[in-house]
């Protein structure tokens, strides 16, 4: 019986390990690319960039805030309709692609007009992985990285 509940035991502690060795994998790792702003040609505009999360847990893009404007949102496009959504999911794994035409940041009320080969700083808020501040070349009004 002693060597049995020794068993028992080491089987425990290797089990624990083993969960414990998985969980520390279990969080967001997140990378933001690809990201770019057209020139705009009024006192809205718009961004796009992509969030990879090589990560083992899902997170959520939950707002964007940006000294250009003290009002950005994120838009959600499905068909030809757009409206304003508060997150995006980034899934594990996966990523979050705002592209021309789709899912997308919009900026309105623009306090200053950015211009082509500029930077514009914004900051995008997660709802586990502290904020992540990305700069944003400005293109020509018609870029598409799709389309280049």
């Amino acid at each position: 019986m002693t060597g049995r509940a020794a068993l028992a035991g080491g089987l425990a502690l290797v089990t624990g390990l083993t969960l414990a060795g998985c969980s520390s994998g279990s969080t967001p790792e997140l990378k933001v690319v690809g990201a770019f702003m057209p020139q705009p040609v009024s006192d809205i505009a718009a961004a796009f960039l992509v969030v990879e999360n090589k990560g083992g847990a899902t997170d959520r893009l939950t707002s964007v805030t940006s000294s250009i404007s003290d009002h950005v949102t994120i838009h959600e496009t499905t068909g030809q309709a757009m409206r304003m959504v508060s997150s995006f999911e980034v899934p594990a794994g996966g990523e979050l692609d705002l592209e021309r035409g789709g899912s997308h940041i919009m900026f309105s009320e623009l306090k200053r007009q950015p211009k082509r080969g500029q930077r514009i700083s914004v900051e995008l808020h997660f709802e586990k992985t502290g904020p992540i501040t990305v700069e944003l070349p400005v293109e020509e009004t018609t870029y598409n990285p799709a389309k280049q």
